[in-house]
């Protein structure tokens, strides 16, 4: 059995400072356009989707079952190795139950339990060995009418089925040690990708479960705002052009079977393609668009309007169509495509990506871009590997070293302000970007803030404050190699299948 070491006081992580002094257009042909940044990325893309520990999907890799029937998957040569489920985890694991593997015909599975208290009980002090009592689900029914089995929790894909996901981190670069900045389910990630601080409710508390923004035309439930800054302020105070944009946004009523990629037309159920609580930017007066106003104009997407940087998936696509693909954007699947156990899939999850990714390297800005694919929670599933706890907490949610206890250190609660235990559960990061490294996994320690480090720094914004993780997120610099011109191929998938397509070298920029 492995012995995981539990952290409870680790020092501030420390963050490589970027060191390219690019300006825009320099190097690369054509006058500046925009505020200058510190590396050669003059365009982000955040693929931000839902629900997935690092080893539900990467616990293997890059070594595939390739059964019969399955679309194959072969590793490149000199492939590095991942901190996966060895031989010892898959056999004799410490949980009541061994990890399984699922193949692509059981891509519709239920829904885990992820709540905050629940699955800090699940790492139970670092053991790492109560996923099955505490966030298996063992009640209702997957989209295909079986029964939920608690021991579910623990399985996992391989790249016989997130093929293109695997291949991806086959082209480009990926983390094996990424967390979510906190416990809990889909809104304090989403909060803590834009603002590393999920304190602050209007109310005076913190969020540890998932309220609808307050206000938004499309919330039905209990809702919730937060008050203090975000990096969509930062974005605008220093002229930079930015947006999130999700699918469904358009319209609260629009809806798409589950399940589309196993042949779902409605059998599975329907799911709306707008789910509030993963827009971040809705809980912040100062950049929600409550009544979900279209933008005044396709050119003005990413500049400040009625929209408010808050636009439908499709308006991305108009301004990349247009030639003013803002310099930040956020984007999120419609809900049948992001991914999320219950109502999503990874096979629906792949059409999205490959779709996105492969219209992306066929935009001009491409040269310039770099895409990160990350996920807001892990769903409960089983991740073996302990997260370092750089903050403490001790709320009555909490459960991590005993009830209301993430460790018992006052000192180690940052800002003062509880329910922010992390890092919370190890999660899947990529980086597919000319100028990310190939082949390559980073094994230093990144969490969602540092996505939003990322951006501070690379357009020189500035930090949020107020006990923001961005303050000790680690660097996603490992990621790229920014010593070399960007690689000029692209690297283009079918979706339907994850594989490579005929002209996956489809040109130069």
């Amino acid at each position: 059995m492995r012995l995981h070491r539990f952290l409870l006081a680790v020092p501030l992580l420390a963050a490589t400072v970027l060191t390219s002094t690019t300006t825009a257009g320099a190097d690369r042909g054509g006058p500046p356009s925009g505020p200058a940044t510190a590396t050669p990325i003059r365009h982000l893309v955040v693929i931000f989707q839902e629900n997935v520990s690092f080893d539900h999907y990467f616990g293997t890799y890059p070594q595939a079952a390739n059964l019969a029937g399955e679309h194959p998957f072969s590793a490149r040569p000199g492939t590095p190795s991942v901190n996966g489920l060895t031989d010892d985890l898959l056999t004799s694991n410490p949980n009541v139950s061994n990890p399984q593997r699922l193949s692509p015909t059981q891509a519709l599975t239920c829904d885990q339990d992820h709540d905050y208290g629940d699955e800090q009980a699940a790492f139970d002090h670092g053991l790492m060995d109560r996923f099955v009592e505490t966030v298996g689900t063992a009640t209702g029914n997957d989209p295909k009418g079986q029964p939920c089995q608690a021991r579910q929790v623990m399985d996992y894909y391989d790249g016989n089925t997130v093929t293109a996901l695997w291949n991806y981190a086959q082209r480009f670069a990926m983390s094996d040690n990424s967390y979510g900045t906190t416990f809990g389910p889909s809104t304090p990630g989403a909060v803590n990708l834009v603002s590393g601080q999920t304190h602050g409710e209007a109310a005076g508390g913190t969020i540890t479960g998932d309220p609808q923004p307050l206000g938004d035309i499309c919330s039905t439930r209990d809702q919730a705002r937060l008050t203090g800054r975000n990096i969509g302020d930062l974005l605008n105070e220093k002229g930079v052009t930015w947006g999130w944009f999700e699918g469904g946004f358009r319209s609260c009523s629009a809806r798409h079977p589950v399940g589309v990629a196993l042949g779902g037309t409605g059998q599975y159920g329907m799911k709306a393609d707008y789910i509030p609580h993963h827009e971040p930017f809705q809980y912040y007066l100062s950049t929600a668009n409550l009544q979900h106003l279209p933008p005044s104009s396709v050119a003005a997407i990413g500049s400040t309007d009625q929209a408010n940087h808050q636009y439908d998936l499709s308006d991305f696509w108009a301004a990349v169509d247009n030639g003013n693909m803002p310099a930040v954007s956020y984007l999120k699947a419609a809900g049948y495509e992001d991914g999320h156990a219950g109502y999503s899939d990874p096979l629906d999850e792949q059409v999205f990506l490959v779709d996105t990714l492969n219209r992306l390297q066929q935009a001009k800005e491409w040269k310039d871009t770099a895409v990160v694919i990350a996920y807001d929670d892990s769903d409960g599933w089983y991740d073996h590997q302990m997260s370092p706890i750089v903050n403490q907490s001790q709320s009555s949610d909490d459960r991590l070293t005993g009830p209301g206890q993430c460790g018992g250190n006052p000192a180690r609660v940052a800002g003062g302000y509880e329910g922010r235990c992390g890092y919370g559960p190890r999660l899947p990061l990529l980086v597919v970007s000319p100028w990310a490294r190939q082949n390559f996994v980073d094994h230093a320690i990144t969490d969602q803030s540092s996505i939003l480090r990322f951006v501070e720094d690379n357009w020189r914004t500035g930090r949020i404050g107020d006990a923001s993780f961005d303050a000790r997120a680690g660097s996603l610099s490992n990621l790229f190699d920014f010593g070399h011109g960007p690689r000029g191929d692209r690297f283009l998938l079918d979706p339907s299948t994850g594989q490579p397509s005929g002209d996956h070298a489809g040109g130069r920029y």
